[in-house]
C-alpha cells in the first residue's frame, strides 16, 4: 500500500515538472511575443521621432536663410555690408578680443555667441556661434538646401573643417562651418553660421575693381542720365544694363504717388542688380519751391527764408529732413543745397533758392545744410560752381555770361565753395556759365582752366565734379551732347549729366567712348573720375537695395517739430 502511494506521489511530482516545463515553455512565448511588441512600439516611437527631428532642423535651416538673405543673423540687427563698426561698438559694449585675420578685422563677443568682421570700418561678416546651432548636423544642410554653391575645406593644427557655401542672393552668402566629415563622424554638428558680403562691395579696393571693368562700364559710371514714363521702360534697361550708366535723375514727371515711385526705384535697383557698381539715385530736392519727391510732403522753407532766420542748427535740421525725405523713397544723392550768393536781384533762377547776399551767410548755412545730409548718409551737391549769384540769363534759356576777374570771384562767389571744400564737400556741380576772364571759349561746365586749375588745383578739390544738365539750353543750343560731353570731361569734369532724351544719353556715351579708343582721352584720365565715384559710392555704402513702402505721417512728425521748434 505504501508502495502503491510512493509510486502515485512520484507521477504527480513528474506531471508538475513536465507542466511547469511545458507553461514556462508557453510564457517565454507569450513573454516573447510581448517583448517584439514593444519592440515594434518603440522602433514606432523612434520613427515618429526622427520625423521630428528631420522636419525641426528644415525649419530652422529655412529660417536661418531668411536672415541671411537680409544680411543679419537670427536676433542680431547688425546687417553686412551696411552696419558700421561704430555701431555695433556703440549698441555692443567692448568686445572680448580682436583679431586680424584674412580680409579685415574681427571683434568676439564671446558671452553672446557672435563675431564680427569688418574693415574701412564697415561690417561684412557676421558670425553666429549659437547653441541651437549644434542641434543641426551636416546631413541635415543637405537635406534642406541642396548641394552648396560651393564647397572648402581649412585645415591647420587643431582645426579640420568643411564650409558650405550658399548663394543666397546677389549681395549675401551663407556659410556653414562644420567638422569635416569622418567614417568615424559621417554627419557632423555644424560649429558656427557665416553670413558674409564681398569685401569688393564695401572696401577701398578701387584698384582691382576699376581693373576688372570694361570700357563701356567705366565710361557709363560717368554718367547720370534722365529716364522717362513712371515705369521701367526699355529703354531705361537699355541704359542700365547696355550702358551700364552710373546713376539716374528723377524728376516730378517720373514721381507722381508714393507707391509709384518706391515701384519704380526699387525696380531701376532690380535691373542693376547685376551690375558691378550699384547706382546713384539722385533728385533736386532743394526745399522751397525746388521740389520733386510726390506725396503730401509737408513744404520747407526756401533758403532765403532760412537765411532770414540765420540758425545754422535749423538749416542742419532742414539738411536733416531733406535726406530722410530722399531715403524714404530709397534715393542717395542730392543735388542741393545751393550755395550761390544771391548779389543780383534781377538774377531770373536763383533768387530764393540762395540764402541771401552775404557770402559768410551762405557759407555758414550751406554748410549746415550739407552736414545734415551727411549725417544722415545722402550724398549733398553743392551747386553751382563758380557761381551763378549774378546772372541775369536762365541758363536753362541762354547762356549766361559773367565778366568778372578771377580775383572779384574770389571776393564773393567762391567763398561759399572755399569754406565748404575745407569742410569736406564730397561733390561740386559746376554750372553752363561764360566766363571771359577766365575762359574765353568754353562755359565753367566745358572748361579746363575753371574746373582743373581753379577748382581742383587752387581750391584743393579732390571730389567728385559733375556738369549741370547738358540739355540746358545753354549748351543745347551751342553744342551737340556729345561734343559738350567729351570737351568737359577733357576739361576735368567726373560726371556728365543728361537729363533726356535717350538718344541725346546714348550720343554722350557714344561720343566718349570714341575719344578714348581715338586716342583724344587717355583711359588713365577715365580711371582717374572713375576712382572718384567708386570711392564716393563707397564712402556713403551706397547699395541696390530695395526700400519697403514709409508712413509719410511719420516724416511728416518729423518735419513739423523742425519747423515748430
Amino acid at each position: 500500500m505504501k508502495k502503491a502511494i510512493g509510486y502515485s506521489v512520484l507521477v504527480l511530482v513528474l506531471l508538475i515538472i513536465i507542466g511547469a516545463f511545458l507553461f514556462g515553455d508557453k510564457l517565454t512565448q507569450l513573454k516573447d511575443t510581448h517583448d517584439a511588441k514593444d519592440v515594434q512600439d518603440i522602433e514606432h516611437e523612434v520613427e515618429n521621432k526622427d520625423d521630428f527631428t528631420v522636419n525641426a532642423p528644415n525649419e530652422r535651416i529655412g529660417e536661418i536663410f531668411e536672415h541671411a538673405a537680409e544680411g543679419k543673423v537670427e536676433e542680431v540687427s547688425v546687417v553686412a555690408g551696411e552696419s558700421s563698426i561704430e555701431e555695433v561698438i556703440s549698441n555692443w559694449g567692448d568686445p572680448t578680443s580682436e583679431t586680424i585675420a584674412g580680409e579685415g578685422t574681427y571683434i568676439d563677443y564671446s558671452s553672446e555667441g557672435i563675431t564680427f568682421g569688418y574693415k574701412n570700418h564697415t561690417v561684412f561678416d557676421v558670425r553666429s556661434f549659437s547653441e541651437e546651432l549644434q542641434q543641426i548636423h551636416f546631413e541635415d544642410i543637405i537635406q534642406a538646401k541642396g548641394n552648396p554653391d560651393a564647397q572648402h575645406y581649412y585645415k591647420d593644427e587643431s582645426t579640420d573643417q568643411i564650409i558650405l557655401v550658399y548663394q543666397v542672393n546677389e549681395l549675401y552668402q551663407l556659410k556653414w562651418i562644420l567638422p569635416r566629415p569622418t567614417d568615424e563622424e559621417p554627419n557632423p554638428v555644424v560649429h558656427h553660421i557665416s553670413v558674409y558680403t564681398e569685401v569688393t562691395n564695401i572696401v577701398n579696393d578701387i584698384p582691382s575693381l576699376i581693373d576688372s571693368m570694361t570700357l563701356d562700364e567705366k565710361i557709363g559710371q560717368m554718367m547720370i542720365a534722365g529716364i522717362e514714363g513712371t515705369t521701367t521702360t526699355a529703354e531705361t534697361i537699355n541704359l542700365i544694363e547696355d550702358y551700364k550708366i552710373g546713376g539716374v535723375i528723377f524728376f516730378s514727371k517720373n514721381l507722381t504717388a508714393v507707391g509709384q515711385t518706391l515701384d519704380l526705384v526699387n525696380s531701376i535697383k532690380r535691373i542693376n542688380s547685376s551690375n558691378k557698381v550699384p547706382l546713384f539715385l539722385s533728385v533736386d530736392q532743394e526745399g522751397g519751391r525746388i521740389t520733386r519727391l510726390p506725396g503730401d510732403i509737408r513744404e520747407l522753407p526756401t533758403n532765403q527764408a532760412i537765411g532770414l532766420k540765420n540758425d545754422p542748427e535749423f538749416s542742419y535740421q532742414i539738411g536733416k529732413i531733406l535726406a530722410q525725405e530722399l531715403k524714404t523713397f530709397g534715393m542717395n544723392l542730392n543735388f542741393a543745397p545751393v550755395v550761390d550768393v544771391n548779389s543780383n536781384p534781377n538774377n531770373p533762377v536763383i533768387g530764393d533758392r540762395s540764402f541771401g547776399e552775404d557770402p559768410e551767410l551762405v557759407s555758414n548755412l550751406g554748410i549746415q545744410t550739407m552736414k545734415g545730409m551727411e549725417d544722415e548718409n545722402i550724398i549733398p551737391v553743392m551747386k553751382h560752381f563758380p557761381g551763378h549769384g549774378d546772372t541775369s540769363v536762365d541758363s536753362h534759356l541762354e547762356l549766361p555770361k559773367i565778366n568778372k576777374s578771377l580775383e572779384e570771384l574770389r571776393q564773393l562767389e567762391l567763398i561759399p565753395f572755399v569754406h565748404a571744400i575745407k569742410e569736406g564737400a564730397d561733390v561740386v556741380m559746376v554750372a553752363h556759365i561764360l566766363f571771359p576772364q577766365l575762359d574765353a571759349e568754353f562755359p565753367s561746365s566745358m572748361s579746363k582752366p575753371i574746373m582743373t586749375d581753379l577748382l581742383r588745383e587752387e581750391l584743393n578739390f579732390n571730389g567728385v565734379i559733375i556738369t549741370d544738365d547738358m540739355m540746358m539750353d545753354a549748351i543745347k543750343n551751342h553744342y551737340d551732347t556729345g561734343e559738350a560731353a567729351v570737351q568737359s570731361v577733357k576739361a576735368g569734369s567726373d560726371i556728365i549729366l543728361v537729363s533726356k532724351e535717350y538718344e541725346d544719353i546714348v550720343e554722350a556715351f557714344r561720343a566718349l567712348k570714341q575719344a578714348v579708343e581715338s586716342g583724344e582721352i587717355s583711359e588713365a584720365r577715365i580711371n582717374e573720375s572713375v576712382t572718384r565715384i567708386l570711392a564716393l559710392k563707397q564712402e556713403y555704402g551706397i547699395r541696390d537695395k530695395e526700400v519697403d513702402y514709409q508712413d509719410i505721417q511719420e516724416l511728416n512728425e518729423s518735419i513739423d517739430k523742425v519747423l515748430n521748434n
